[in-house]
């Protein structure tokens, strides 16, 4: 296919139109709606492995419109009643559809690859910390579009209706919702005997991804080698139907994607933790002292290091040896639903922490003290407010000897919380000291290992 071709194609069919149908949506459902697209460390202009993984969960929606689109385009010769008049001619069926398909490829991937550019350079204002780790989701993302519409118009070839169109689309819609929703989910159950889904090996046939908590967690190398042969057998079967002439030809052309398919189911991961996976570079430690960062956020540990040792110091001061003696990022990763995991000797904090995200100076310093106190045992990717919000709103009057607001939550919910808490705090206060560290360690036991409510140990209602 040379230039004069492509130019021609581009001018001619609808090819361009499907790049602007991918791009200008999804700018706008990034710019418009409000979410978690632009909050936390995982928004996607925050880092670039978030910003890989983001635009690829946009492909929910655009993965079926460039099927629809590809079957417009497959549908132009039966419109124009050129089919025979083409059939006749001496130049190989093959290089018309090698430029049919490639001028939509080329506007595609153009499109998808604008909205990585202007995700990567406000990331590039956003972090210091740059790798080349990110590719290959937007690489396989790209080839998502592109087989999906090759497919689509080696479809609409073999099946020259108006009514194609629309029904792959659709299609293809309804086929990312199952799999996102309950084809690609396997019911699980915590330790704690909470009942969970997480996704299965077919969930990976999708262009979407899962959401994703952290930003330091990526796809592993099997995942975007069983999504590329998948995607390969797909553009392949799309190719043969554009060329085939035959019922015998197009029922062979379907030998790739199936074939693509198996081999696929083979090569990608059963287990959900080595679908998504740490990526060790990222969440390398990067410390000050006893107070540490990941790389992804070591530009903020700046602002991070005094605040976390004036917090470990008034730890020590008040709960001594039992006090814990370093700060750092957790950078555990579970399944949702499971019961988080904590340290007696390390405050852990997220920065994604409604108390942690906002919090400054003096304010910084509280929140990691009540981190430290009371970290929270919410189940993972649950949220709520209750006994841990009680408790370590006193655990931090405690150690400062006068209760704080905590960030992060309205003034009527903080409010709500300085009315459960105050009573206890005045009952704790009025204790001899021995009594108060008691307590205290008690409450600590309960709220490290999330077993029992901390706060109605506090309260003197459970055993110490």
């Amino acid at each position: 296919m040379n230039g004069r071709v492509l130019r021609i194609e581009l001018r001619r069919s609808v090819a361009p139109w499907a790049g602007v149908v991918v791009l200008v949506p999804a700018l706008t459902f990034l710019y418009l709606l409000d979410g978690t697209w632009w909050s936390g460390t995982t928004a996607w202009t925050a880092q670039w492995t978030p910003l890989a993984m983001k635009t690829r969960s946009l492909l929910f929606y655009l993965w079926p419109l460039a099927i629809g689109l590809g079957a417009l385009q497959g549908l132009r010769d039966h419109r124009s009643k050129m089919s025979e008049l083409l059939t006749s001619t001496p130049r190989p069926a093959r290089h018309r559809a090698v430029a049919l398909a490639g001028a939509t490829a080329i506007t595609l991937a153009s499109a998808f690859a604008v909205l990585v550019l202007v995700g990567g350079v406000q990331v590039l204002g956003h972090t210091e910390y740059t790798h080349l780790g990110w590719l290959p989701i937007s690489l396989v993302g790209v080839l998502f579009l592109v087989a999906g519409a090759v497919l689509g118009m080696g479809a609409a070839r073999a099946l020259p209706s108006p009514l194609t169109p629309p029904a792959l689309a659709m299609g293809a819609f309804v086929f990312t919702a199952l799999m996102h929703m309950s084809l690609g989910r396997t019911e699980t159950s915590t330790a704690d005997g909470l009942t969970s889904t997480e996704p299965n090996r077919v969930s990976l046939l999708s262009p979407t991804l899962e959401d994703v908590r952290e930003a330091f967690v990526t796809l592993s190398a099997p995942v975007h080698v069983g999504q590329t042969i998948w995607l390969l057998g797909m553009a392949a079967t799309g190719f043969a139907l554009l060329v085939a002439a035959t019922p015998r030809a197009r029922l062979t052309a379907l030998t790739p994607v199936l074939a693509g398919a198996v081999i696929a189911l083979v090569v990608l991961p059963a287990d959900a933790r080595r679908m998504y996976v740490v990526d060790k570079a990222a969440s390398e430690l990067v410390c000050d002292g006893p107070v540490c960062v990941t790389k992804t956020q070591q530009a903020r540990l700046a602002d991070l290091a005094g605040p976390g040792k004036e917090a470990l110091r008034l730890l020590h001061g008040a709960l001594g040896d039992q006090a814990p003696d370093s700060v750092r990022e957790n950078t555990a990763v579970l399944p949702e639903g499971s019961t988080p995991r904590w340290s007696r000797g390390t405050v852990l904090f997220d920065f994604d922490d409604d108390t942690i995200a906002t919090a400054k100076g003096e304010e910084l310093t509280w929140a990691l003290i009540a981190k430290g106190m009371v970290p929270g045992c919410t189940p993972v990717g649950w949220s709520g407010l209750g006994g841990d919000e009680y408790a370590r709103t006193v655990a931090l009057g405690w150690v400062l000897g006068d209760l704080k607001p905590l960030g992060g939550t309205s003034a009527r919910m903080r409010g709500e919380v300085e009315a459960e808490a105050r009573p206890v705090w005045k009952e704790l206060k009025a204790l001899p000291r021995a009594e108060q560290l008691s307590r205290i360690n008690a409450m600590r036991a309960a709220a490290l290992s999330c077993k029992g409510d901390p706060f109605d140990v506090l309260s003197g209602g459970a055993s110490r």
